[in-house]
């Protein structure tokens, strides 16, 4: 297993302060891990001298000629994919730069974090932006949370399902791929995103469930795997007696897709113990799952603030969807 070695984000932070994007410290250590080191170690040199240009920079790094992005990437359209009892649901669309009609595409679904209880899209428009540029159709959706919607982590996997039935349901419109679409989020986002392909039922009524709600892929930042006394503490303190019912690590079977996570060793919040329990179940049942322990990270250390980490594992990703053939090699 390919793990980065160089040390950073030493800062303890809160579970939900790390899943919304905020309040991240920027890794200390100038040493970039990965296939490409000298042309990351240029771009992190090239973002001291003009921060608001780390796009730009990651994107001429990714040797695509792109639009340059302010450093907080905008959606192209804001679209309400669901309505419940608490209100409208909305999906954020980043769209790539050339948008050529009949041309399918693959998609991905971002889903935030913050322990089902807060957090903000915004979190993954980084990410969503980045893709879009590489030629994908990504997403960041909402879904129901405890702070604002006073609902469970059932509504959440709930929400999750229809935003992954939503975007195949509306493959003519933006040219999607209905069979190479992504789920993919962070800490209890990526328990959203893993649950979508993994927990059975949860699926909302009045919809059309001839569309499957179930991901062609995963890609998973430090996730909540493991919803047991075995994994995170606040999974099973918020279901109790019904926590395995929502584990994603009980639920794998041999038609799960396949999946890449991105965890740090020093997680506190989610064991990155679970992590690696996840990959060795998952290929037991001849799944493919590519772990990538980071030395020393805590949670949260992915996030656009964390600019070393986020460049290697948005390097790490791009990689893992161009073996899939979703992505032309750079």
């Amino acid at each position: 297993m390919n793990k980065p070695t160089e040390a950073g984000f030493n800062t303890e932070q809160s579970f939900s302060a790390v899943q919304d994007g905020e309040g991240n410290q920027p890794c200390h250590s100038m040493s970039v891990p990965g296939k490409k080191p000298f042309m990351l170690f240029a771009s992190l040199m090239l973002f001291l001298v003009s921060p608001t240009s780390l796009p730009t920079v990651y994107a001429n790094y990714a040797k695509q000629k792109i639009s340059q992005p302010s450093r907080s990437p905008q959606p192209d359209e804001v679209v309400v994919y669901k309505k419940t009892p608490q209100g409208e649901m909305k999906i954020n669309v980043f769209l790539p730069p050339e948008f050529k009609k009949g041309e399918r595409r693959p998609a991905i679904v971002f889903f935030f974090g913050g322990g089902w209880v807060g957090g903000s899209p915004k979190q993954f428009y980084p990410h969503c932006r980045y893709l879009a540029d590489r030629g994908m159709i990504a997403f960041a959706a909402e879904y129901r949370i405890k702070n604002k919607h006073q609902t469970s982590p059932f509504q959440c996997v709930e929400d999750g399902k229809s935003a992954i039935r939503w975007v195949r349901e509306q493959a003519e419109r933006w040219n999607i791929d209905p069979d190479r679409i992504a789920a993919a989020g962070g800490s209890a986002g990526g328990h959203v995103a893993a649950s979508t392909a993994l927990i059975p039922g949860l699926e909302a009524e009045n919809e059309n469930k001839k569309i499957r709600s179930t991901p062609d892929a995963l890609v998973l930042f430090n996730p909540v795997l493991d919803t047991t006394e075995t994994g995170w503490k606040g999974g099973h303190k918020r279901l109790g007696k019904r926590a395995e019912e929502l584990s994603p690590i009980h639920h794998i079977n041999g038609k799960t897709p396949p999946a890449i996570i991105f965890h740090g060793t020093a997680d506190t919040a989610v064991p990155y113990e679970n992590a690696e329990r996840f990959q060795k179940i998952m290929k037991e049942h001849g799944n493919r799952c590519e772990l990538f322990g980071y030395p020393d990270r805590k949670h949260g250390f992915f996030n656009f603030g964390n600019r070393q980490d986020y460049l290697d594992t948005v390097s790490k990703m791009d990689d893992f969807l161009v073996s899939l053939r979703w992505l032309s090699k750079q």
